[in-house]
């Protein structure tokens, strides 16, 4: 396994659907079922490495990504998701400060 090169709170661009986001969520591999695999990794991304749990900027849903398919965001303006203020206390013009309930 490889360490993350991405962290909580990190505002985000997908490489390949050109969405903004910010992570909520890091595994070390990949731990989703097999089916979504199959179904949704259409460039089959190594399962390896880590995946990043994201909210979608100006949408209400969420996606798993593999850090292959991602890249920081030179736009630091902050994200518009419904569940920014479960998730995240605060923004600081880099990065969202976690909840305590989360991380």
């Amino acid at each position: 396994m490889s360490e993350a090169k991405f962290y909580v709170g990190q505002i985000i661009v997908h490489n390949k659907f050109n969405y903004r986001g910010v992570i909520f969520g890091v595994d070390n591999r990949f731990m989703h079922t097999e089916q979504w695999y199959e179904d949704m990794a259409k460039s089959k991304p190594p399962k390896d490495k880590p995946w990043y749990h994201v909210m979608v900027d100006k949408a209400g849903h969420m996606t798993y990504v593999a850090e292959q398919n991602l890249k920081q965001s030179e736009d630091t303006g902050q994200i518009d998701h419904p569940m920014l203020g479960f998730y995240f206390k605060n923004y600081d013009g880099v990065r969202y400060g976690v909840r305590k309930n989360h991380h």
